[in-house]
């Protein structure tokens, strides 16, 4: 007799580490907010654009993490070279929507008007390590003009970011859109003197500013400081006089737009790309005043100086400006939600020649996280009407009730379990979160009528009312078959 074959273990019912799963709510959440961006993005003529979930490692090139590693920060696999098929490529699940964006204009610059106005949403993957609120698939939401060096193609994308905040239920006043411009600060370096192999080191100390002030980097700038462990953190180098200028540009922010512009002016002294920078941010300025877009809503910042290693002109950021609690029950600010600006070189490395571009990504999880701290999601999250089952036989009409509802607009469903135990039904019913079921025995369908059952109200009752109450305002009634629509769509109301 043959020896019993080892059983196979059972697979773990279990997301893969870093990952998650999105139910009917949270996926109905995302969606809305997506589709009234998308709303906005439309309406400011750009097109929507669905780039393949996968790319070339060639194509994703420097927007990878570590290009010495062609898959290391993404998940990457080589196809099998196959004569007449697969072409031994290293393909990569897409990183992020930009690069597949520099791949598509170049593949069909042709084809594209100049400028390209496109927004992108979906999925990337990061193989990352993941961390609390960190993981390797998420959502992304961007919107870039490829082709057009005008500074109104900036303007006109920080506009669209007020917009668009304002278009998900981000009141005004709650947010902010702060502008500033890399050119600027690459001014200020130039009248710090500062030389090539010291500006990396710079922007990584001013980029501290928010944390350590203005004492803080000055220190970070010159010889150096010890952190709040007691470690010392070596300093750039600079001389305090080299300092004052980056300093005057961190600490630049006057009351308006104008009186920044000013400041702004004398930090970059006699600099002629620093000169360019400030006029660039006037006209953006301008610009947004002329679409009704006023200093409540975006306003030039220097203090803004995240990612200015990458762009090369205007950069902004959305910041909301409302506070919330953190784990700790601590009162914080919500803080940034999308970012952006103008980088050169998107299509560059495809076709030898310069392609100016800007845009803007908005964090989907961020924002959706924060009208959820507002209260601004969820709202809608009423289950369909339930349909209940009290005759087997007679699966048809109640099949024909439920279709009559959804005729009519009504999101309905009609229980399909075992209908033996009806309490068990409206549990169904209270755990889909079903504002009305529907119920029709024998005597009802003699007599043409059906009893509506409305389960918020009677939640509500069962919670708060007396029985003088109760009786005053049944919860369930009973209306002809015809008007079960009809009463159904009143509750609802």
């Amino acid at each position: 007799m043959a020896k019993d074959q080892k059983k196979q273990p059972r697979p773990k019912a279990e997301t893969p580490k870093g990952f998650r799963d999105y139910f009917g709510a949270d996926v109905t959440e995302r969606k809305t907010m997506l589709d009234r961006i998308a709303e906005v993005y439309h309406r400011h003529g750009f097109d929507p654009l669905e780039t393949s979930a996968v790319e070339t490692v060639e194509a994703l090139g420097k927007f990878l993490p570590d290009v010495d590693r062609p898959n290391a920060g993404v998940f990457a696999w080589q196809e099998e070279a196959v004569p007449g098929g697969g072409s031994g490529d290293w393909l990569a699940l897409r990183y992020d929507l930009t690069a597949p964006l520099a791949r598509v204009a170049a593949q069909f610059r042709n084809d594209l008007p100049a400028p390209y106005r496109r927004y992108a949403m979906g999925p990337v993957w990061r193989n990352e390590k993941p961390g609390p609120g960190r993981f390797r698939q998420f959502y992304q939401c961007d919107a870039d003009t490829v082709g057009s060096a005008s500074v109104a193609a900036d303007a006109e994308v920080c506009a669209m970011l007020a917009d668009a905040l304002e278009a998900v239920g981000i009141a005004r006043g709650d947010y902010i859109v702060r502008i500033n411009n890399r050119k600027v600060l690459n001014g200020v370096l130039e009248a710090a003197e500062v030389r090539a192999d010291q500006a990396e080191d710079v922007l990584r100390q001013i980029d501290k500013f928010d944390k350590v002030g203005r004492e803080g980097v000055l220190a970070l700038l010159t010889v150096g400081r010890k952190d709040d462990s007691g470690a010392e953190i070596d300093g750039v180098g600079l001389s305090e006089a080299q300092a004052q200028p980056v300093l005057a540009f961190l600490t630049s922010k006057g009351a308006t737009n104008g009186e920044t512009l000013v400041n702004l002016r004398e930090a970059v002294g006699a600099s002629v790309i620093g000169l360019e920078g400030v006029d660039e941010l006037a006209q953006i300025s301008d610009m947004l005043a002329a679409m009704g877009v006023g200093e409540d809503r975006a306003i030039i910042d220097p203090s803004i100086v995240r990612g200015l290693g990458y762009y090369t002109g205007p950069v902004f950021e959305a910041e909301l400006t409302f506070e919330i609690l953190d784990e700790k029950g601590r009162k914080r600010q919500f803080g940034s939600v999308a970012g952006g600006g103008r980088y050169d070189g998107l299509v560059e490395r495809f076709t030898g020649q310069k392609v100016p571009a800007t845009g803007v990504s908005i964090g989907v999880d961020r924002l959706l996280a924060a009208l959820r701290a507002k209260g601004l999601a969820g709202a809608d999250t009423a289950g369909p009407v339930v349909v209940t089952v009290m005759d087997r036989d007679r699966m048809a009409d109640y099949q024909a009730m439920a279709s009559e509802l959804r005729a009519a607009g009504v999101r309905a469903e009609v229980y399909l379990g075992n209908p033996k135990n009806f309490g068990n039904q409206l549990k169904y019913a209270d755990k889909r979160g079903a504002p009305v079921a529907i119920i029709q025995g024998g005597d009802e369908a003699e007599r043409g009528v059906v009893q509506v059952k409305d389960l918020i109200l009677g939640a509500k009752i069962a919670a708060e009312a007396s029985l003088d109450e109760w009786k005053a305002q049944p919860a369930q009634t009973e209306v002809a078959r015809a008007d079960l629509v009809a009463e159904v769509k009143r509750i609802l109301g």
